[in-house]
């Protein structure tokens, strides 16, 4: 710590980034501006889905019975309970998905995919992936996989303590 000239105040120099860190948030910066805009004009021009949309349907089409709590549908697609409200409306409008009070906890509200929502998540996937591919994975080292997957859930856990990758639901 150091004082202010003539100021009683305490201040604490920044932690300023390094070369490297420097070189490391920008490139992450860059990928979290410009990777949300290729994912979300590639499902909107093919599909007519935002991404949020697409991670909504798959997270149900991976889900025994096709089938998840809302509170846990939030977690897993990374939004708000607010938000993932308003995307269920909408697809519960076009046909692809539908609440109903669970079976086993009649306080809490489930979605469902239903058949035609499944039939929409396998026809949009094949060229999303290839997207996720071409964008992400083929500028890759096979070696380079791995710690960014460790590396981004520690980030999302800073971002949020309470965050669990979904490999560990």
């Amino acid at each position: 710590m150091r004082y202010t000239a003539g100021m009683n105040q305490q201040t604490t120099e920044p932690r300023w980034l390094d070369a490297d860190e420097r070189e490391a948030w920008l490139g992450l910066l860059g990928v979290t501006l410009l990777l949300p805009t290729l994912l979300d004009s590639q499902l909107q021009r093919d599909a007519g889905l935002t991404t949020f949309d697409y991670l909504v349907l798959a997270m149900l089409s991976e889900s025994p019975e096709r089938t998840l709590q809302l509170k846990t549908l939030a977690r897993l697609s990374n939004g708000s309970l607010s938000r993932l409200s308003h995307t269920v409306t909408r697809l519960e409008k076009r046909g692809w998905i539908r609440r109903e009070t669970s079976p086993t906890d009649g306080r809490a509200t489930i979605a469902v995919l239903t058949d035609e929502g499944y039939g929409k998540i396998v026809e949009t996937a094949p060229g999303h992936v290839d997207l996720v591919r071409r964008m992400v994975f083929d500028s890759l080292d096979a070696d380079d996989v791995p710690l960014i997957g460790r590396s981004m859930w520690r980030i999302l856990t800073a971002i949020d303590p309470s965050w669990r990758p979904v490999s560990a639901s």
